[in-house]
């Protein structure tokens, strides 16, 4: 089915798959990514969010964890990425985009939001916020 108003194909009522939107929201870690000598030592407070597209409709039916996605497995996953010092923000976000779209084969689609948190940016500044999405 065409969607008039995009000239794109609506793959989800073609497939007839419901999508769920699944989202693990505001995971808070402190972590030492930053291009300044004190972020890398002293570190900083990092809020990250994900949300996921997956078809639930197998566990909606079942009640059974093994028919949906472990949320335990994908928190670890940000974590690893967030263990990782880096300088830019940038670059954890892509890597914790990477890491759990390739990690959960059963993710149709992703989006990493990720925060820092009162940035060094010379003046009062609440965060820095980026956001990847990525689909199959």
């Amino acid at each position: 089915m065409l969607n008039a108003e995009r000239g794109t194909r609506n793959t989800e009522h073609e497939t007839n798959k419901p999508m769920t939107k699944i989202t693990l929201e505001n995971m808070e870690f402190h972590a030492f990514h930053g291009c300044l000598e004190h972020e890398q030592k002293l570190g900083n407070t990092f809020i990250v969010s994900i949300g996921i597209e997956i078809d639930t409709s197998l566990a909606g039916q079942t009640d059974e964890l093994e028919h949906t996605l472990n949320y335990q497995l994908v928190y670890d996953a940000v974590k690893t990425q967030m263990e990782i010092p880096s300088k830019l923000i940038e670059h954890v976000g892509q890597r914790i985009l990477d890491a759990v779209f390739s990690e959960f084969q059963q993710i149709q689609g992703l989006k990493v939001k990720l925060s820092k948190l009162n940035p060094p940016l010379g003046g009062k500044v609440d965060r820095v916020t980026i956001e990847l999405s990525k689909k199959r």
